[in-house]
């Protein structure tokens, strides 16, 4: 076996899947789910209260993951295993798929401000 960083440093694209999906199943898990939706609660979809309160929930959950992968148990653990994913994603769709789930888990659903097309207002004429 490995030490823990080699094991971090050389996951493949087919271990980098495995490890997305159980992610995303750990924030499925019921008592990760009461935790997440506490969270949004206090957020109350204020960006800034994302930060403060689910975002450090999700970075928790995520850490309980993958520091059996080999990454470290600290917010630069998820960031080496963030940039570790987003390299394999122009390569592979079902990374690019599995890591759109796991960021719409703790990212707020983009919403286009009312002044957007939908009212009418121009943006450009042709």
């Amino acid at each position: 076996m490995a030490s823990a960083s080699a094991q971090a440093a050389a996951l493949s694209a087919e271990q980098a899947k495995v490890v997305l999906a159980e992610v995303i199943q750990a924030f499925a898990a019921p008592e990760n789910a009461v935790r997440m939706d506490e969270a949004r609660d206090n957020a109350c979809n204020d960006m800034g209260k994302m930060l403060q309160f689910v975002l450090p929930v999700a970075t928790q959950i995520q850490q309980e993951v993958i520091k059996a992968y080999g990454f470290s148990c600290d917010g630069e653990g998820v960031l080496k295993f963030a940039r570790l994913v987003k390299s394999y994603e122009a390569q592979d769709p079902e990374i690019a798929s599995l890591s759109g789930k796991l960021k719409a888990l703790f990212l707020p659903p983009m919403t286009l401000p009312p002044h957007g097309p939908a009212s009418g207002g121009s943006v450009a004429a042709s």
